[in-house]
């Protein structure tokens, strides 16, 4: 695990349902682009969820994301998944 990486991993456990966080995701388009967006809002709790995203593996493989559920300014509800293309900021 790189140092980005263990950065990341140290922030997303150290969040706590109240905190305030910026969460930047790179979003690749196409084979040559790469956009970034941010999503700001107060956690609401973190989940390892389970899920079926990838391509020919077996029925019996289980694949599993770290994910954020946050409370938006407005009060929308979105889910972040995390991965090594998301960086988050405690504001």
């Amino acid at each position: 695990m790189n140092t980005a990486e263990q950065e990341l991993r140290e922030v997303y456990d150290s969040l706590k349902p109240g905190d305030r966080v910026e969460v930047i995701h790179g979003v690749t388009v196409g084979s040559s682009a790469t956009w970034s967006t941010a999503t700001v809002g107060k956690v609401l709790r973190r989940e390892r969820r389970r899920h079926g995203l990838h391509f020919r593996r077996n029925a019996d493989d289980k694949v599993y994301s770290d994910v954020l559920i946050l409370a938006r300014d407005d009060g929308e509800l979105t889910t972040v998944t995390v991965d090594e293309f998301t960086r988050i900021k405690k504001l």
